[in-house]
């Protein structure tokens, strides 16, 4: 039997987090592949479908996007990594929130040509509101880049987090030639080659020794000597308690696309970031090494693998050891269930397991019991803090193409909205036409394509013109004609078309109370 505290000290659970098209994907795939777990690493890029692991959907492959989040774990060093990957697209940034409620560090990934964008600042600010660390990557070296002082500042300025280079790059675009790692002294020189496997770096005794000078350049080496000598003087040296409580970020430099500096990266993740972590709950903090078994669900997933043609519910496991076949109590519905088939997730791919640990994120068929933001424990009424849930700002109504509300369109409609891809509400009429709301266009358009893709139900789709949502509270109605519909709680909620529109009828509706957020439902 595997010894509980070992188990736990050996584990990393991390997210990449990143605005669209800075390379997450492609970091996820080639992580993968450095680790040994995959031996052909797919590539992202609009328009061409090439295979990943990590964007296992179709409608991913086919627009070079990621709209959903996976989960894999792999083992290197003796070490074992659980990336979760997270959606790139900003419309699908409550998936996204919800699985950093399930990590214990994160990996900051930055377009080194253009620096901070809005997204990764969305989502820095909820990784700070976790109290996760981070590690900074600066991706696309490869390319015409900004300047790394001025990349640093900007890392400092925007995010208020002091950015500390592990390592430092040498040159941009073509004229790249690879980084100095600050630590270890060495160089790790960078290679156009095809199919850039990593090369041992070279050990540099004396930075101003004419070996390394030969090999980059006489003005490379001196640009060099001067950004170390600045950056030795200015930047403090780092500290991983510091890292530890967000202080500080270390930064690392390389370019995912050619495998350069990603198996250095790996290392330096493994040795950073920290083994699972206490989580806080309703029965107060549950660290890891606890021996009562509690896990929560994080995401619920329809369709991953069609010839299972099943729900998966994402399950990271916080405390304890978790066990195939044990019986668990789940507190929402106080019922007990057996936990008979859990498997461990590689993109859309499964493989039954027998046990699992702290930090492990596992799946397990979900037959209709469990949702997202559920506990799964041995026997205590454990529950996590209440998990993101955004309010829509586009409606529609949907229709099936056909006209006959058939099994498989409810069958499709129930599922989607178990996972939270989309939010359903119902006309207070009775109305069997339900009303789709989500955050973004892109959610929209997927929800078409599954129904048609994984239900066989081609969907007709009214735009409404409403963009806000308020949840009433008081026995008032408003005293215009604003639409109040009910939500899958079966809460009254008024749909408003802008904030003007919130306004008028606040001030005309004496007693009205409205909410931005939905009441707890006890």
């Amino acid at each position: 039997m595997a010894d509980l505290a070992t188990e736990i000290g050996r584990r990393r659970t991390v997210a990449i987090i990143s605005h669209p098209d800075a390379g997450k994907t492609t970091l996820t795939e080639k992580l993968l592949l450095y680790s040994g777990a995959i031996h052909r690493a797919g590539a992202v890029t609009g328009g061409k479908h090439t295979s990943t692991t990590s964007d296992w959907m179709e409608i991913e492959q086919q627009r070079g996007i990621s709209v959903s989040s996976s989960a894999m774990r792999v083992e290197y060093d003796g070490l074992l990594l659980n990336i979760l990957d997270t959606p790139g697209h900003q419309d699908f940034s409550e998936d996204t929130y919800r699985t950093l409620m399930a990590v214990d560090s994160a990996i900051m990934l930055l377009d080194a040509g253009r620096g901070i964008q809005e997204q990764t600042i969305k989502l820095f600010k909820v990784c700070r509101d976790r109290g996760i660390p981070i590690v900074t990557f600066m991706n696309k070296m490869d390319r015409p880049a900004r300047a790394p002082l001025e990349l640093l500042d900007e890392v400092e300025q925007v995010l208020g987090i002091t950015a500390i280079p592990q390592t430092w790059p040498i040159g941009d675009g073509p004229d790249f030639k690879g980084i100095f790692d600050r630590t270890d002294k060495e160089f790790h020189k960078f290679e156009r080659t095809v199919g850039n496997r990593y090369k041992a770096p070279v050990s540099i005794g004396d930075i101003r020794g004419a070996e390394l000078r030969s090999s980059i350049g006489e003005m490379a080496h001196d640009k060099l000597l001067e950004d170390l000598e600045f950056v030795d003087h200015v930047i403090p040296a780092f500290d991983r308690e510091a890292y530890l409580n967000e202080r500080c970020t270390p930064v690392y430099w390389g370019s995912a696309i050619t495998n350069f500096g990603l198996e250095h990266f790996l290392r330096s993740i493994l040795t950073l970031t920290p083994s699972p972590q206490s989580f806080e709950m309703s029965t107060g903090t549950i660290e890891p090494n606890s021996k009562e078994f509690v896990g929560f669900v994080y995401k619920v997933q329809a369709n991953m693998n069609k010839s299972h043609r099943d729900r998966i519910s994402f399950l990271r496991v916080v405390s304890g050891k978790f066990e195939r076949g044990m019986t668990a109590f789940h507190p929402r519905s106080g019922r007990e269930t057996k936990l008979t088939y859990p498997f461990e997730i590689f993109g859309r791919d499964r493989k039954i397991i027998d046990e699992a640990y702290p930090g492990d994120v596992i799946g397990l068929t979900n037959p209709g019991l469990f949702q997202v933001g559920d506990t799964i424990t041995e026997k205590t009424n454990a529950t996590i803090p209440s998990f993101p849930r955004f309010a829509p700002e586009i409606f529609s109504k949907v229709w099936p193409a056909t006209g006959s509300f058939s099994k498989s369109f409810r069958k499709g409609i129930d599922q989607l909205k178990e996972e939270g891809v989309i939010q359903i509400f119902t006309e207070a009429d009775g109305s069997p036409v339900p009303l789709v709301g989500v955050v973004g266009e892109l959610q929209l358009e997927l929800f078409a394509w599954r129904m048609e893709n994984e239900y066989n139900e081609k969907v007709k789709l009214e735009r409404l013109p409403y963009t806000r949502t308020r949840w009433l509270l008081s026995d008032v109605r408003p005293a215009t004609a604003a639409p109040i519909v009910r939500d899958e709680n079966d809460r009254l909620v008024v749909l408003f078309k802008n904030d003007w529109e919130i306004d008028y009828v606040m001030q005309r509706s004496e007693g009205l109370e409205l909410s931005e957020v939905p009441p707890v439902v006890t």
